[in-house]
């Protein structure tokens, strides 16, 4: 494992961090406890020393899990990073409030590395004028929390803005080789690092889309290398690649992924891609840019929907329709996951949706989900749609 150091207090941080927002999960949706702890604390025997969870990762479930999973002696191995959920704030106790409760379902007397989480620029001006920024000198203080971060959603044009308004330690921002010009971008990467913050990653592979469902135009290109590698690992070693990154987050829920990320970590040294091999990545980013439908990364911050529409699924078949290249299966499968007849039998079709635009609102990526599920709609729910449910329901055996 290669580390890096926190520029303001010189702790070394495993270049590759454990994300708790996609943990392995059961038939019902619910944290597979057993095979998730197990693989948290196998990471942590391989050398990463950095997990992060948030208030609502898994509806609420993460954080307590993360408290257990850390028991043992394993919360002492590693730096813990969660979030305020900035979006629920309505005033200064709340803050507190939030705090203390996420101390006890973590089963800690301090946070390494808080987050005000998921700023925009009007966010911000809210929770600031609120007195975030007192909350968290008064928490460093008093030792509920070490270091003080934010994690950034919003347009480049905040940004800036928010890395000078506090003294900040460290922020987190989305990052990988399709979004260099996207939210804080690399202008923003290199902003942060010029003010002394240390930079976390989130989003390096977009929430799988990377490397789900690799298109063979796109395969095609990463099979010119003269070093094969898989395209996670291309898409990893890419931000590595950056001396400014500190840690990169992966939401890790299958052994092999593990496994093949903790190589990858102890081997990707910045600067150490070729010309050759970064104009490579430049052609998959370009090929993608050609493909893509909606650019969701499928973080769920839109969940729950009111109606039951299930938007993160519903843009993952909407991409897989070009990225898979299996129109045909995808509309088969988009009928079987989201017709009910895969997991717990509930419909969560794009066409549930009554444009009630509360998804847009939370957004990270600023997707106009309403109008997006339209499209879904047109292109996944159109002829033989009924059929496909039908067909999928006989298959998988309901009735």
């Amino acid at each position: 494992m290669l580390y890096r150091k926190m520029p303001k207090n010189g702790d070394k941080l495993s270049i590759l961090g454990f994300g708790c927002m996609r943990l392995p999960t059961k038939a019902d949706g619910s944290i597979d406890e057993e095979r998730a702890t197990k693989q948290v604390r196998y990471a942590i025997d391989h050398g990463v020393n950095y997990v992060d969870t948030a208030w609502p990762y898994h509806m609420g479930a993460s954080e307590p899990f993360v408290g257990r999973a850390l028991a043992d002696g394993y919360r002492k191995k590693v730096k813990l990073a969660t979030k305020l959920p900035s979006w629920l704030i309505e005033k200064r106790e709340d803050m507190d409030m939030f705090l203390n409760a996420q101390l006890e379902k973590l089963q800690t007397d301090h946070i390494d590395y808080y987050l005000v989480h998921a700023l925009v620029g009007e966010l911000w001006d809210t929770v600031e004028k609120l007195g975030v920024t007192e909350f968290l000198t008064k928490a460093k203080a008093d030792g509920r929390i070490r270091n003080a971060g934010f994690s950034f959603h919003g347009a480049a044009a905040d940004f800036n803005r928010i890395v000078d308004a506090y003294d900040w330690d460290f922020c987190q921002i989305q990052y990988n080789y399709l979004d260099e010009k996207n939210q804080a971008g690399t202008a923003g990467l290199e902003y942060a690092a010029s003010k002394g913050l240390g930079v976390i990653i989130m989003e390096p592979l977009r929430g799988g889309n990377l490397t789900k469902t690799v298109p063979s135009a796109v395969q095609d290109i990463w099979d010119e290398a003269s070093t094969k590698r898989t395209p996670a690992e291309w898409a990893l070693r890419w931000i590595w690649n950056h001396p400014e990154v500190t840690v990169v987050l992966s939401g890790m829920n299958e052994e092999t992924q593990i496994e093949e990320n903790l190589r990858v970590a102890g081997e990707a040294y910045p600067g150490s891609l070729t010309e050759a091999e970064l104009q490579l990545v430049k052609r998959v980013e370009q090929k993608y840019r050609e493909l893509m439908k909606v650019g969701c990364t499928g973080c769920q911050y839109c969940m729950p929907c009111p109606s039951g529409v299930n938007i993160p699924l519903c843009f993952e078949h909407y991409n897989n329709l070009t990225l898979a290249n299996n129109p045909d299966g995808e509309k088969f499968m988009y009928a079987a996951r989201l017709g009910g007849a895969v997991a717990l039998g509930t419909p969560e079709f794009a066409s549930l949706c009554v444009q009630c635009g509360q998804c847009a609102e939370k957004c990270p990526q600023h997707i106009e989900i309403p109008v997006v599920l339209e499209s879904v709609v047109q292109e996944l729910e159109g002829p033989g749609f009924e059929e496909r449910v039908a067909m999928a329901k006989q298959m998988f055996k309901q009735t």
